[in-house]
């Protein structure tokens, strides 16, 4: 059973220069992120860059991730395929992996209608008997978890989550209008957080939390306890870095603001590419001005 609830940071997957992956990397970084204090790991999601990695390395990447967090939080893992029997295969595996629940994304490329989409939801649910949470990203993925796939898949009882990254921040309050509380809500663009908590959101799926955790979890809580000055305090000082969940380059950049605070590595799979020019200069700036004034954690920085 996963508490779905808090902050669950979307993990990166860390790379060596010859582009293979550095498990022991990732399990380290992993652990800092529970040692910090988040309540659940999502392992392998678009942030970890889960479409650039063969099948054998997301199965042996989950399974190590499983092994660190020793039961600790949840590990939650991103099924993104292309397909109907790709997403079963890849399901079916990360239960057998030991992953407690599945973040299950549109089937890539094709953009499906309705009941394309439902049946790819309930299809690949009930392949195995993990808790799912969709993820409806229309921005990203060109694809859009309305109201008519959710009523299309209510019945399926293992779909309990939905985690909603567009931008319209509207859609919690017609979800909670639609199904009350039959799916639980997840902010996942990360800056709109704050106003998805206040519209019912009971957690966050966060690509920032990979270099700032303290703050991360100390925003939820203190949203929780009724904190909002704190809340706010906190949202304002992260949001321009919050912005960066909502770029084409969001992976590189969230990254790239990890290495500098000595928490991971800047490189990242093809066709990705390392930022470079002045739009590395200027989130080596803005991580750097957000380091030296941090409401939070310590004021450093990566040598």
């Amino acid at each position: 059973m996963i508490d779905w609830k808090g902050v669950f940071p979307a993990a990166t997957t860390q790379v060596r220069e010859d582009l293979s992956i550095d498990v022991a990397a990732t399990q380290k970084m992993v652990d800092n992120l529970i040692k910090d204090g988040v309540n659940g790991i999502i392992a392998l999601g678009t942030v970890g860059e889960n479409n650039s990695l063969l099948f054998e390395e997301k199965v042996e990447l989950l399974t190590a991730i499983v092994e660190v967090a020793d039961g600790r939080v949840p590990i939650v893992t991103g099924v993104s395929e292309y397909d109907e029997r790709r997403g079963i295969r890849y399901a079916q595996a990360a239960e057998k992996a030991g992953a407690d629940g599945l973040m299950l994304l549109p089937p890539m490329v094709y953009v499906p209608k309705a009941h394309e989409l439902a049946r790819h939801f309930r299809a690949v649910a009930t392949s195995m008997d993990l808790p799912v949470m969709l993820y409806n990203n229309p921005p990203a993925y060109r694809t859009v978890i309305d109201a008519e796939v959710l009523g299309l898949i209510r019945d399926v009882k293992n779909i309990v989550a939905v985690k909603e990254s567009a931008p319209d921040t509207r859609r919690f309050t017609d979800f909670y209008n639609e199904f009350d509380d039959r799916f639980t809500l997840f902010a996942g663009l990360d800056d709109v957080a704050l106003e998805g908590l206040y519209l019912g959101a009971q957690g966050w799926v966060s690509g920032l939390t990979n270099a700032f955790p303290e703050e991360s979890v100390e925003l939820v809580a203190a949203f929780e306890r009724g904190d909002h000055a704190r809340a706010m305090e906190i949202y304002r000082w992260f949001m321009p870095l919050l912005h960066l969940d909502a770029e084409h380059d969001l992976v590189q950049s969230i990254k790239l603001a990890e290495q500098i605070m000595g928490r991971g590595s800047e490189r990242v799979l093809p066709p990705r590419l390392p930022l470079e020019g002045e739009r590395r200069k200027q989130i080596i700036a803005m991580v750097e001005k957000a380091a030296e004034t941090r409401p939070v954690g310590a004021a450093t920085v990566a040598a």
